[in-house]
């Protein structure tokens, strides 16, 4: 079950952030617990916030999320979890990071920049970034994400360890290193910096993610590092925008 009002957008209207996440999933859990069905439901690094520890942020530690977007999703995770102990309901859930994909447009994430940089790289050939540039947060490309997913919900039950959702990490990097990476293809692009109200939600979230308690209990691995990722979103997209 993947519907949800992302982080920025559901600052600007937090009452159907909360209606649409938390609606949408306790359909879905009842649904589930009525026919007996394993469930998917996508948690976020929004959960954490400024009293957790943001380099390697562990498995199990402070949460106290400063967004709508992020209540909504530790609120999840504490639903699914009685879920999981009430009716033993099959449900699993790991913690994105950001999520870069050339197949989709940028939805409103404030980790939606790395998307953006990409289609202003070919486009414009610049590109003004919402965020400082040494503003380092989690990533990971959707390739991996995917799998991870379906690694995670192929997994025998007796593997799934943790009753909250899963920490799960791949690479962490700012604008500035993306740029960097950016720039090994396209020479003359230029980037600029002009901080907003995305800052604020940027600095309450991890630098990176502590996630080994997925890689022992399923197995997780990510493949794509940032020059990978960076080399991938080019090719796709320019073959997308007929670049």
């Amino acid at each position: 079950m993947l519907a949800a009002l992302l982080s920025a957008t559901g600052e600007k209207n937090p009452k159907l952030c909360w209606d649409l996440n938390m609606g949408s999933l306790r359909q879905i859990l009842d649904l589930g617990n009525e026919e007996k069905l394993k469930i998917f439901w996508p948690s976020s690094i929004a959960v954490f916030g400024n009293t957790t520890p943001r380099e390697n942020t562990p498995q199990e530690t402070v949460i106290e999320p400063t967004t709508m977007y992020g209540i909504t999703k530790y609120a999840g995770e504490l639903l699914c979890q009685y879920y999981k102990n009430k009716f033993n309901l099959d449900v699993r859930s790991v913690r994105y990071p950001g999520l870069i994909s050339w197949k989709s447009e940028p939805g409103g994430g404030t980790t939606d920049y790395a998307v953006e940089i990409f289609y202003g790289a070919i486009k414009e050939g610049k590109y003004a970034c919402f965020l400082a540039e040494n503003t380092y947060l989690p990533m990971m490309y959707m390739d991996d994400a995917i799998r991870a997913t379906i690694e995670l919900m192929e997994a025998p039950k007796e593997k799934m360890k943790s009753s909250m959702a899963y920490n799960l990490s791949a690479i962490s990097f700012s604008p500035k290193e993306l740029a960097s990476a950016i720039k090994k293809h396209i020479p003359d692009f230029q980037i600029s910096y002009s901080p907003d109200f995305h800052q604020a939600i940027a600095d309450s979230w991890p630098k990176s993610i502590d996630d080994s308690v997925a890689r022992t209990d399923w197995g997780w691995r990510h493949e794509y590092d940032l020059d990978k990722m960076t080399e991938q979103m080019l090719k796709h997209l320019k073959e997308k925008l007929n670049k």
